[in-house]
């Protein structure tokens, strides 16, 4: 009787662990969703609504252009031209995106994170120096490559991560994402040029310097070239 009274303890006990593993909050697939009490009041949804799949069709799930190479010049020298589910409205719900990214010669992808996606990055043309920092409890290592035609390189999500292109021609990469909204934040666009400004005092003691090193900076266009 006690070894039957063990049995069914131990099977409850397992059946709740099996409940909490599968009873979670799914991933945002946006920055936010603000809770509302009225509904009629409420405009987003963590993704986005569906339409009715009889009256889906093919253009839903097609995307046309990639091929076609963007325009490099600008200050940062790279163009990020995104496929989600902003412009690519089958993506709903699939949990993947692509982006092509176009690179002048001494062109670079700055510094940036995918809040919502791991990044696979592969060469079609050029060569690329990537890497991506670790997070502070695992000390800000530095993983870097060189990247030719035909490589491949991976992005954990939401680590910082950068390319530049080292060649003298002008290079091209095909990026995989796993999310339909992976979203991007570059770190000095969001941290000098977001707005309203972030209070120097902030900077000037979050990075050390001086207050007019901070004035400067946040003085200057931080382009965005997604």
């Amino acid at each position: 009787m006690k070894g039957d009274h063990f049995l069914i303890s131990t099977l409850a006990i397992l059946a709740f662990a099996t409940f909490l593993a599968s009873a979670y909050d799914p991933s945002p697939l946006q920055d936010f969703c603000v809770a509302v009490k009225d509904i009629k009041s409420g405009v987003f949804v963590n993704g986005k609504f569906c339409k009715d799949p009889k009256l889906a069709n093919a253009n839903d799930f097609f995307f046309s252009g990639l091929q076609n190479p963007r325009n490099t010049q600008n200050p940062v020298g790279s163009n990020v031209t995104a496929v989600n589910v902003d412009n690519l409205a089958g993506l709903n719900t699939l949990g993947i995106s692509l982006a092509r990214v176009d690179f002048a010669p001494n062109g670079l992808n700055p510094p940036h994170t995918h809040p919502r996606a791991t990044e696979i990055l592969v060469v079609l043309e050029g060569t690329l120096y990537v890497g991506f920092v670790t997070s502070n409890g695992d000390g800000n290592r530095l993983f870097t490559k060189v990247l030719n035609k035909g490589d491949v390189f991976v992005f954990p999500i939401g680590l910082i991560h950068f390319q530049l292109n080292v060649g003298h021609v002008n290079a091209v990469a095909f990026a995989g994402l796993s999310s339909q909204n992976p979203g991007v934040i570059t770190i000095a666009n969001a941290v000098f040029g977001s707005k309203p400004p972030i209070n120097p005092d902030v900077l000037t003691k979050a990075f050390q310097v001086d207050n007019k090193v901070v004035d400067y900076l946040q003085k200057q266009f931080w382009y965005d070239n997604n």
